[in-house]
Order: structure tokens, then sequence, then C-alpha cells
């Protein structure tokens, strides 16, 4: 009797097939990738990406991913562009169209669509005979690799490395465009990845808000600032520059006569601080990593211009 296949060991098969294929796109890069990358980061409008079936769920993958880097595109689903919604695809687009064998027929509306009005074609295909070959401007040719299916015909590898393309193509088109941090944050301003880049000035507390007492202030008007303000501590400004903080713990250990002092006799100087450009994440570690519950937040003069509390990172939902 047979003994049944080892999952794990398929598993292994298949991640070495296609690890093959990765491999061998990236020591193969298709001569057509620069010309493409230089045509597509030039288009006015949006880059349609297309495909049906698995590659359709491909080119819809690879539109969100260039949208969400810098570079206007959709999905336009082939059946449906043949029943007016090739209308969205202008003059000022390009297209992508992904087909394995370059033989789809469904894509042939948005071949011909292109041909009429002269939108840039751009084809990700195996077969650069084929008829999606022969209309298209530029060339993305796929490797030849086996699918790594157990009949060598399922749609794996192929989507596997059209996707690996695609992902090439739009950060290509990212760098291109100088697209940064900053400009990502602009477009996932919700859920963990738009928190994980939000900056310290995002969330920091400014102006009134701020918790600040002169190196002269006796302790009876610093611990009411403290107690106003509501985040545990006081900020010693001198001038425009932050000289240092007062905290619970400094309170604690010049108890004896406390209210007979200076808030420049009980600060703590040389403060741990952060800047206004710092990820939140950033002031997050810092904090927990000292135990603190709040940084006070300076610019390069070393002047105060915030407060960051444990509490706004937390609901930012950085944790």
């Amino acid at each position: 009797m047979t003994a049944p296949p080892d999952p794990a060991q398929i598993a292994r098969d298949v991640l070495a097939i296609e690890g093959e294929a990765l491999l061998g796109l990236r020591d193969a890069l298709p001569a057509g990738f620069d010309p493409v990358a230089r045509l597509l980061v030039q288009v006015r409008g949006r880059v349609i990406v297309s495909g049906i079936g698995k590659s359709g769920h491909v080119a819809n993958k690879i539109a969100a991913t260039m949208a969400s880097t810098g570079t206007p595109a959709q999905y336009v689903h082939p059946a449906e562009a043949s029943h007016g919604d090739l209308g969205m695809i202008t003059s000022d687009d390009a297209v992508i169209l992904i087909s394995n064998s370059g033989e789809t027929r469904e894509l042939a509306d948005m071949i011909g669509h292109t041909r009429r009005f002269a939108i840039p074609l751009v084809a990700i295909t195996k077969k650069t005979d084929s008829a999606l070959g022969r209309q298209a401007d530029h060339l993305l040719v796929l490797p030849q690799a086996p699918e790594a299916c157990a009949i060598g015909m399922a749609p794996t590898t192929s989507t596997t490395v059209t996707m690996a393309l695609g992902d090439a193509l739009a950060v290509a088109l990212m760098r291109l465009r100088g697209f940064d941090r900053e400009s990502y944050l602009a477009f996932h301003p919700g859920g963990t990845l738009g928190a994980q880049l939000l900056t310290v000035s995002a969330v920091m507390h400014t102006g009134d808000e701020l918790p600040v007492v002169a190196p002269d202030a006796p302790m009876s008007e610093t611990l009411v600032v403290m107690s106003q303000k509501g985040f545990g501590v006081a900020a010693l400004v001198d001038g425009p520059r932050l000289e240092g903080i007062i905290t619970d713990g400094d309170l604690r250990r010049n108890m004896d006569g406390l209210m007979d002092r200076r808030a420049g006799e009980v600060a703590t100087r040389q403060p741990l601080v952060t800047r206004p450009d710092a990820l939140l994440t950033e002031a997050l570690g810092t904090m927990n990593a000292n135990k603190r519950t709040a940084l006070l937040v300076v610019d390069d003069t070393h002047r105060l211009v915030g407060l960051v509390h444990i509490h706004d990172a937390l609901r930012a939902g950085v944790a």
C-alpha cells in the first residue's frame, strides 16, 4: 500500500519550484522593464491593469499596490469592460494586460480599445508571438517555469512570478516618483499601517496645553501646573530652551522641604526628549524602555514645541 503524501514535503517542493522561478526572473529581468517603468511614470492619467481568472486577481492586486504607492491605478474587469467599462479607459491612461498564454479571448475588446485610441499597451505574458504579444507596445515576458501544482496546469508559479513582477514595477515607480514615508502615510491614514507611520507631531500637545514652568517658579505654583495640565510632569523652560523636567519621581525624591524650593532645584536636567518628525512608534519605544509616560518634544534648537503622552500613542493605535 502506497504511503500517503507528506504535506510538509509537498509544501517544500512547491516553494522550491516557485522560488527557482523568482530567482530566474531576477536573473533574467524582462528587457522591457526599464522602458515600461519610464513610460508609466509619465502617464497623465491612470495605469489600468486587467486580466481574467487568476490573472485578474493578480491584476487587481498590482493595481492596488500601485495606487497605494503613488501611481494612480485601477483594475478593470475585462468582461465589464466589454459592457460599458471601456469608458473608464482614456487616452491619458496606459493599460497593462496579463495573460499567461496571451490568447485570452476576454481581453480582445480591451486590446482593440487601446489600438483604436492609441493608448499604450503593456503585455505581461509568456508568449511573445501570441495575439496579446503581437499587439502590445511593450512586453514583459514571464520566464518559462513549470507550474507547481500536482498536474502542472493550475496557475501557481505563473501567478506568483507575475505578482512579484508587479511588485517590482510598483516599487520602481515609487522610487522614480520620490514617494517617501510621509507620502505613504497620506495614502494610509487608517488601520495599523497608518498608526505605524504616524509621527510625533501628529498627536503631540502644544501651546497652552503644555505644563511649562520657569526655573525660579515656586513649587506651590509648579504643583498647580502639573495638576491642571494632567500629564504628571512639568517642563522647565528658561527663555526658549528646555532646561529640564519635573516628574512624580522628582517630587518624591525631594519631599523634605519641597514647598520651600524652586522648580529649578527639583527638576531633572537633560531629560529624555523626542523630535516632532520622529515616528510615534519610536517615541513609544523610548517611553516603554525608560518607564516613562510622557516625552517632551523639542526642535533642532532644543526649544520646547510639544509633549507626547503614552495615552496619545495608544489612542492612535500604536501599541
